[in-house]
């Protein structure tokens, strides 16, 4: 049928006013049903095709006075009759098939609201949580990049750019690093995802804002000077990224020095500052009985903080007195003993150390606000030595920085700054049945109340206490395909069960899904390249080649009132 030239505007205008200020050419469908706990149906307009949707992809519902920002959770094949299943039609033959796509036979996906956006009122432009949902047949478009800046805001003073959301590479995703560090973080994912340059994205980002001071434990020496990339070439560490902000320490100086790695000393630790809890930790790799390790607490109040030294080249007459003195038994003793002979293999373990290295590291952290990395060379393929080390170090740390808060009360210049401590294999530490007594339990549970978080690195969530799980603020995740790792990861995250679907199909390498305290919505991205344009970003302030963040100065006052005393503070920027 022709139209007149003005029914025909008439027309174009009416069905474009239909689409309630929709991109017709970003358009997906409509809603079609749904509910808040199990999200929205969208039915797939007919000349969509469904092979190009993607589980993780943002969709935006633009309801009467509300947009609707939300995630594709599932993507279903439907049709009209039943009978279409059982009889499918000749799909060669054109005629039929234009009859029964879109119509008859056609697409939905259910999405997850994560956000609302007023359109009108005092509040328009805020997101905010999800209360309500929208009408039916309600237009369904792609987010575009005013939608995601909408929600996650520009890169400035605390915003760092992680990546990119799914489909849409010319924006960004900017996590707020300030509330980052305030709950300690998690970065999961099975091993060859990437959790290592996850990583050391984050804490470059963390680094360049001065958001925190870190403490890294570099079990494979991933952080502190130069990697080797999967791909081939190498990439830098972060000293060569921040060369005055980042200083190395090393167990293994010549691992370091091979690597050409400049570290600033080596870390010795005496037997006598080993204490019986630093054993008790190493239960599971040491293989320790319950006896065994009642028994290092027997000899450590006897023997002083000298017993493991005396053990180890104890006598007849002392195992004898041991015995008829203590309930320990000889053969619990000699089994002990045999376990411990491996310390005197390991170099950075002495009888008496030539210095206290706690006293260096604190200074590093709080005195010069310097970011620490502790490389461990040769010993990283020792976990039995990363664990001993990384909790004797932590406990003591962690005493400085409590007895220093305490002392700050009042007087807010006092205050130590915010610390990062980075752990990987975390579920050797924060195990269900010792989460509770170790240091790292104790400080994921404390949620920053003495300026201490964690930034634990994993590929068994799973194997982490609940406790704990539930006291991380922010959690990245890469792939995952263990039914126990994904529930682990999703505890206590709103909407889990649409998102179990997105996280065990992420790609293996570059994406993750990033959830919690630091974003406003769950957000799936593809990471930040990093490679020379990152770097050439990271030295010129920000991700515009220096108009990204402005440093802040140290405060001079606070860096002079340290728990070292009374060093010169250092500037940092």
């Amino acid at each position: 049928m022709n139209l007149p030239d003005g029914a025909k505007q008439n027309l174009d205008n009416w069905f474009a006013d239909l689409g309630a200020g929709a991109n017709i050419a970003e358009r997906l469908g409509v809603v079609v049903g749904g509910s808040l706990s199990k999200g929205l149906v969208v039915k797939l307009d007919r000349g969509q095709s469904i092979e190009e949707m993607a589980v993780g992809r943002y969709v935006v519902v633009r309801g009467v006075r509300k947009r609707f920002f939300c995630m594709v959770t599932d993507i279903v094949l439907n049709s009209t009759n039943p009978a279409i299943q059982s009889d499918p039609p000749d799909m060669s033959d054109k005629f039929l098939s234009e009859i029964y796509l879109g119509t008859a036979a056609y697409g939905t996906i259910n999405v997850a609201p994560m956000l609302s956006i007023d359109d009108e009122g005092s509040e328009a432009g805020k997101p905010k949580p999800v209360k309500t949902i929208p009408s039916h047949f309600m237009p369904v478009d792609n987010a575009t990049v005013e939608d995601v800046n909408a929600v996650f805001g520009e890169e400035d003073g605390t915003h760092f750019n992680v990546g990119a959301p799914l489909e849409l590479e010319t924006t960004q995703i900017n996590l707020d690093l300030h509330r980052l560090v305030e709950r300690s973080v998690g970065v999961f994912g099975k091993s060859g995802t990437g959790k290592s340059f996850l990583t050391r994205l984050l804490l470059a980002g963390i680094i360049e804002r001065q958001q925190a001071v870190n403490l890294i434990f570099d079990m494979h020496n991933d952080y502190g000077w130069e990697v080797v990339d999967e791909r081939g070439p190498k990439v830098k560490g972060l000293k060569q990224l921040f060369p005055s902000e980042v200083s190395i320490i090393t167990l293994d100086p010549e691992s370091s020095n091979r690597r050409n790695a400049r570290y600033d000393f080596a870390v010795r630790l005496g037997y006598s500052e080993i204490q019986p809890e630093d054993i008790a930790m190493l239960r599971e790799t040491m293989a320790l009985s319950d006896a065994m390790v009642d028994a290092a607490y027997t000899l450590a109040k006897k023997w002083d903080v000298d017993w493991i030294a005396r053990l180890l080249k104890a006598d007849p007459d002392d195992i004898e007195d041991i015995e008829e003195t203590t309930p320990v038994m000889r053969g619990t003793m000699s089994a002990l003993t045999r376990r411990l002979e491996r310390f005197q293999r390991w170099s950075f373990l002495t009888p008496e150390a030539p210095d206290d290295s706690v006293d260096k590291i604190i200074r590093l952290l709080v005195e010069e606000r310097k970011h620490v990395v502790l490389e461990f060379g040769r010993y990283g393929n020792s976990l039995e030595a990363y664990i001993l080390v990384a909790n004797y170090l932590t406990r003591r740390i962690h005493e400085r920085y409590v007895e220093q808060v305490e002392k700050a009360l009042g007087d807010t210049a006092m205050q130590p700054p915010q610390l990062l401590i980075t752990i990987e294999e975390a579920h050797k530490f924060l195990d269900p049945k010792i989460a509770s007594q170790t240091i790292f339990g104790i400080i994921a549970r404390e949620m920053r109340k003495y300026n201490v978080t964690l930034l634990i690195v994993d590929q068994r969530p799973s194997g982490i206490d609940e406790e704990v799980m539930s006291q991380i603020g922010t959690r990245v995740t890469a792939l995952l395909d263990n039914d126990r790792d994904i529930n682990a990861v999703l505890t206590g995250i709103n909407g889990a069960a649409g998102l179990r679907e997105v996280l065990a199909r992420l790609d293996t390498k570059q994406q993750a899904i990033i959830m919690g305290h630091a974003v406003p919505m769950p957000v799936v991205v593809k990471t930040r390249n990093y490679d020379e344009a990152f770097y050439a970003a990271i030295a010129g302030g920000g991700t515009n080649g220096g108009n990204g963040s402005q440093r802040p100065a140290v405060d001079s006052a606070s860096a002079r009132k340290t728990l070292g005393g009374g060093g010169k503070p250092r500037r940092m920027g």
